[in-house]
Formats: C-alpha cells, structure tokens, sequence
C-alpha cells in the first residue's frame, strides 16, 4: 500500500471535489458530526485551519466570528462567494492571530500534509483560548477513502486514532472526544451514495474502526507551559479583487 506524505492538495482541487456528488456527500457526512460535537458556538470565535469552508460555513450564523486559514502551499480561495471575503492565507508555523484568541480551531485537509507538524501545533496551542476546543479531522488509516488518490482523504499522511490521539498529546492537547465519519466507499455509485446516511449508521454502529475520517475533539493542556511568541500578530485579510484563482505564498 502507498500513502503519499507530506503533500497539500490545492485549493481549486479540493474546491472541485466538493463541487461532486461524492464530495457533497462526504461534506454532508463529516459536517453532520461537527455539528453534533460543536452544537452551539454563540458568540465565539471560530477559526478554521486547511480547507474548511465546506465545514465552517454551518457556524456562520451564530459565531461572533468566523475565519478560514489556508496555508500558503495549498493556496487560498475566497471565501463565501457572495459576500466579503473571510479567508487568509498564511504560513501554518507562525499564524497571524493573537494569543488566545480563538474560542473554537477546526483542522480539516491540514494535519496529514504538513510536513512541520509540531510548529504548526504549537501556534494552534498559542492562538486557541485557555476554554477553547480544537478538532482536528484526518483521513483514517484502516479506512477505503486512505486508499484511494482520487479524493484528497487518500493524499497525505493517514492516522489511527490512537496515533491522532498520540499525537495531540505530545503537543500540548488533551484529547476528549473521539468520532467517525465518512462510512460510504468511495464510489461515483448514484445508488450507494444514495443510502449513504444509512450506511453511516450501520458504520458507526457496528465498524468503527474502518470510516474514512477520524475526528478528535481535544482542550489545551494549559499546565504545559508557555509558548514564547515572536511579534505581535494581525489578522491578514486577502484582497477581493480576484476571486476566481489561488494566490501563492
């Protein structure tokens, strides 16, 4: 088996594949348990961290605010498409927010292609709040969608959710929850796709352990000490006077 490491997929692609039937359903999917875990953000701020305006835009109308982060190696698009934009294009290792100052961080399409797992780690450590929650959504590594290269959970660096949990801890995160998605196979199967709310039941209920995606909700271990920042931080908004391609960092 093959797993391509340490390689982000580009906006436009990831823009495409949720354009599909298929992505639309794996966005209905993994959205479906984000909100279950996050059901009420009134008030906070939310950001999210890869390409999660798929994910985010649900949180839109009660967040006080909420930011889409897209690192500079997978390009940025804007984002929502008929109003003022809300995306930024950063650099994962040094993000430009201030301390403490996000109630709620969303990684999805983000932690399996960093190639700078524990930089980027630790300013999502400096940015989220002392109460604040992060979750982070990989491709599972026993799952169908690792699989498979034509969708963007077979790219990159596939986790077991022992190894996702392992690796929150060893950066500062307690894990707290642990769910799963993304139970249909991935195929262009009208029929299949069809049933896919009953097949993520069956999934969830009866094998766990081989969905597409495992997410896993976590708090900031404050007692770990203090990460040192090195300027003060603004956020970056991306000029809307092109919208139709990614900009390069």
């Amino acid at each position: 088996m093959h797993y391509t490491v340490n390689m982000w997929t580009d906006a436009i692609d990831l823009r495409d594949f949720y354009a599909t039937p298929l992505g639309g359903v794996a966005r209905r999917m993994i959205r479906r348990r984000i909100r279950d875990m996050w059901p009420d953000v009134t008030g906070m701020d939310v950001l999210g961290l890869g390409f999660t305006t798929p994910y985010i835009r649900a949180f839109q109308e009660d967040a006080a605010r909420v930011l889409a982060a897209m690192p500079a190696a997978q390009g940025v698009l804007h984002w929502p498409a008929d109003a003022k934009g809300l995306t930024t294009l950063i650099d994962e290792v040094d993000l430009p927010f201030a301390d403490v100052s996000m109630d709620r961080i969303l990684l999805v399409h983000a932690l399996e292609s960093s190639e700078n797992v524990r930089p980027m780690m630790r300013e999502v450590w400096r940015v989220l709040a002392g109460g604040g929650h992060l979750m982070v959504v990989v491709p599972n590594r026993r799952g169908l969608w690792a699989r498979f290269e034509r969708t963007p959970f077979g790219r990159g660096r596939p986790y077991s959710s022992s190894q996702l949990s392992m690796e929150l801890r060893e950066n500062m995160f307690t894990p707290i929850r642990t769910e799963r998605a993304l139970f249909l196979p991935p195929t262009r199967s009208r029929m299949v796709q069809s049933s896919a709310s009953a097949i993520e039941e069956i999934g969830r209920r009866w094998f766990p352990a081989f969905s597409g995606v495992t997410i896993i909700e976590a708090t900031k271990q404050i007692y770990a000490g203090h990460v040192e920042t090195k300027r003060k931080r603004a956020v970056i908004r991306i000029p809307q006077s092109d919208t139709s391609a990614p900009t390069r960092g």
